[in-house]
């Protein structure tokens, strides 16, 4: 524990069968693209797999899968920038699986957003060679990046070759249940050479037309001495490269300092992306002074995001490695790119790049940190709402119906049909039933009005896209005659295993009670941002939406009828008839698999069907109590005519724990979250679990596919507004703390209505801060039964009751 350094990610060999992970650990991006940490050297193979996402850009492709024809849309793997390579006199060219491994070292300066490389290693004529390299994708300069490698013969001398451009050759199959899918997304390559050592490198996506371009500068350094060898024009369609040589000494040093940019049509202020692209690179400042500028940039937007943590080294190093990967994929360059939160960052080819309800667990640390970001991602859901309304009204609903996964225009991008890599089937895929995903569009709009007091965006598009995402759920919603109540039917809950009921034919699940009961608050939460709104805005609004009393009053009334089911007095049914589904033998399923995380998969190898039972893939019932506090809980389900007896929560919670095999690395966050009140040393071990998700790969492989996004945000929430209690309601900012002891001290800035504010938790005090400054407004801050008013520059500091733990 003591080895581990809270700023650095080392890996100290080289294991081929980890290469992926390390890969996708070790990206490097600012928002704007992201490249995964592949040697610059290996192209894509059994080991390595180069791939350079940029947010946004989308294309769409038609494969033939068990005899239909699927359309699919993915996020594209660009052109490879890194392209370099080389070798001695006219030995081969690098391939570390081809020679003798003396030392090899990958380092990613979290500090710095640097990744390092350190490699020595013997070829088979007994020649010696050092290589040490450095990367960063820049952090202030959306479009540029750098690679640096210097090489140092050891023990010869001999004529070095170095191969430096960029390959055009990608296609998209870095999953391996994907490959059965056109992966060939780039059409139309271009190469060029230009003045002033600039290769470019150009293509189109060919359903989407994105031009993409990427221009590269390659020059030399012979022991400090800057050097002009011969340069050889290597020119293909689809790759580009310029070889040049040097005669070495043994102990001599050659750098090679390669600048690359990258733009795409997509890009705004731009004449054509190849021009700017030539441009930006020939008028690059050099290495060590774009890297000095890179830093710069990245401690500024860092101290934004700080989470100043005294526990455990391995704690302390995981919670800044979840910060780091948040801000690669989400920066203010993004902000103008119109391109969502896709669930596994900018990091790999999972989930085809979609974007889902992983919104949910990020958008909260980005408002309380970055509203300004967090706004510009709401957006992205505004600018589709055209298409979720076209798609309600295709599905015989009025509204806004979002889709389950999201790409480049907002159509529904699920799957019909998956594939179990256990079985080898394809099976068909109703998740796109998973209606909750408004809920969470409209939770995040919701929580970004009261934690930001934007009311510009609320009047302009936050009321008008919670208003016809509640039309929605209103129209989903059927009165039953004969209970007197409202249902919701055919729906999929966040659990995902179950799709149906055991031998019926068609999809869904009735009554889904997260579905229900959200969809309560949903109606309540309409009510509330009309209210909200100006009487000018509310009229205006209300008219162009042709939004009338009674289906107000018809809001109102589902809030109150709404059904929500119960068994075994007083545990929320995860739908209506759950309990009356087969117990599963969990004990003779741990004994046969080591693994029963994607339990789903091994029933359905084994023959047998998820519907069955009474299991969880994560948190479905229990997310109740992850969005809602047991007061906003308890309101709703009185609101509803249910009464909320007081160990409600504890019991649905071990109900739900039991029957749960965590196939989400989600499930860990929101296990710990709900388990933070009343079992401290539960939940800590479910934050471990959050922690270690990505950085141990507990899921078995899928992190070489990207990491988890929404997993490492919430864990950072968990500290945030779990952990530190931290709350934003009325206009005030509440302050709720369980912290525990073992997480040692917290500090954090936070942005809380357009004033920055310190928070420091212990397990005995929290201490509230405001920046000094003119015209701030007083800050009103509530803990436990103490308020305090702040001005610019004040402090309070707040002792907090003791804690216990217990159920």
């Amino acid at each position: 524990m003591a080895a581990v350094d809270p700023w650095r990610l080392a890996f100290s060999d080289f294991d081929p069968a980890d290469e992926s992970r390390r890969e996708a650990l070790c990206a490097l991006g600012n928002g704007y693209f992201a490249t995964r940490g592949a040697a610059p050297e290996a192209g894509a193979d059994d080991v390595h797999y180069p791939g350079t996402y940029v947010a946004g850009c989308y294309n769409r492709l038609t494969s033939t899968l068990a005899g239909r024809e699927v359309e699919h849309e993915s996020l594209v793997n660009a052109p490879n920038w890194l392209m370099l390579t080389f070798r001695v006199d006219d030995g081969p060219w690098l391939d570390l699986g081809q020679v003798e491994l003396l030392d090899h070292e990958q380092e990613l300066d979290l500090e710095r957003a640097v990744l390092l490389r350190r490699v020595r290693f013997r070829d088979a004529a007994g020649r010696t060679t050092r290589l040490v390299q450095r990367r960063f994708v820049h952090q202030g300069s959306p479009h540029l990046a750098g690679l640096q490698t210097t090489l140092v013969p050891e023990d010869y001398s001999a004529t070095l070759a170095v191969r430096c451009g960029i390959d055009g050759r990608m296609r998209n199959s870095g999953v391996a249940r994907y490959r059965a899918l056109n992966g060939q997304h780039l059409t139309g390559h271009r190469t060029h050479e230009h003045p002033d050592e600039v290769l470019l490198l150009q293509a189109r996506t060919n359903q989407s037309g994105i031009l993409l371009a990427e221009a590269t500068r390659c020059r030399l350094w012979l022991n400090d001495a800057a050097l002009q060898p011969p340069r050889t024009l290597q020119q293909h369609d689809d790759w580009i490269a310029h070889d040049l040589t040097c005669p070495l000494r043994q102990g001599d040093e050659l750098r090679t300092d390669k600048i690359a940019a990258l733009y795409t049509s997509r890009d705004f202020a731009i004449s054509e992306p190849s021009s700017e692209a030539v441009d930006a690179v020939r008028c690059a400042a050099d290495f060590d002074d774009l890297l000095r500028s890179h830093t710069r940039a990245w401690s500024r937007r860092s101290a934004a995001f700080h989470c100043g943590l005294s526990a455990s080294r391995p704690a302390q190093q995981a919670v800044r490695l979840h910060v780091f990967h948040v801000l690669q994929t989400l920066s203010p360059h993004t902000a103008d790119l119109d391109a969502g939160i896709p669930a596994r960052g900018l990091h790999g080819e999972a989930y085809r790049g979609h974007v889902f309800w992983d919104e949910l667990f990020v958008l909260p640390t980005l408002t309380l940190r970055d509203p300004h970001l967090a706004r510009s991602l709401l957006l992205y859901r505004y600018r589709r709402l055209g298409h979720a309304r076209r798609a309600a009204e295709q599905a015989g609903f009025a509204g806004a119906m979002y889709p389950w996964q999201s790409g480049s225009n907002g159509r529904e991008e699920t799957q019909r049909l998956h594939l179990n890599p256990r079985s080898g089937h394809w099976l068909a895929d109703n998740t796109h039933l998973q209606r909750h995903i408004g809920i969470a569009i409209a939770h995040n709009i919701w929580y970004y009005h009261q934690a930001s007091g934007d009311q510009d965006f609320l009047a302009d598009f936050g009321a008008e896209m919670i208003l016809e995402i509640t039309r929605f759920f209103a129209s989903l919603a059927r009165y039953d005659h004969s209970r007197d109540r409202y249902v919701i039917r055919g729906v999929v809950g966040p659990d995902e295993y179950h799709t149906a009921y055991p031998g019926r034919q068609r999809p869904g699940v009735d009554n889904n009670a997260y579905t229900n009961i959200m969809t309560a608050w949903l109606c309540r939460t309409a009510l509330r941002a009309l209210a909200a709104l100006a009487d000018e805005r509310r009229h205006e609004l209300t008219d162009a939406l042709q939004l009338g009393h009674r289906e107000i009053d018809r809001w109102k009334r589902i809030s109150q009828r709404l059904f929500v089911p119960f068994h075994d007095e007083g545990i929320l049914s995860q739908f209506e008839g759950y309990e009356h589904l087969a117990e599963l033998d969990w004990d003779d399923h741990r004994r046969r698999y080591d693994d029963i995380q994607r339990l789903d998969r091994i029933l359905e190898a084994e023959g047998d069907d998820p519907n069955r039972y009474q299991v969880s893939k994560q948190a479905d019932v229990l997310m109740l109590f992850y969005l809602l506090s047991a007061e906003e809980l308890e309101d709703l389900l009185a609101g509803l005519g249910y009464p909320m007896p007081a160990d409600t929560i504890p019991r649905n919670i071990e109900y739900y724990l039991r029957r749960t095999s965590h196939g989400s690395t989600l499930s860990a966050v929101v296990h710990a979250w709900v388990l933070a009140r009343a079992h401290r040393p539960q939940a800590l071990t479910f934050f471990d679990h959050a922690l270690a998700a990505d950085l141990h790969d507990t899921q078995r492989g899928t992190t070489a596919e990207g990491i988890h996004l929404a997993a490492m945000a919430g864990s950072i929430d968990l500290l945030q507004r779990c952990f530190a209690g931290i709350e934003v309601r009325d206009a005030k900012l509440h302050l709720n703390p369980y912290w525990p002891a073992e997480l040692g001290t917290l500090e954090l800035p936070i942005r809380f209505h357009g004033q920055v504010v310190t928070i420091t938790v212990t397990g005995r005090t929290a201490t509230v801060g405001t920046a000094p400054g003119p015209h701030a407004p007083p800050l009103l801050c509530v803990c436990g039964s103490r308020t305090a008013q702040l001005g610019p520059g004040q402090t309070a500091t707040f002792a907090l009751e003791h804690q216990t733990d217990g159920p």
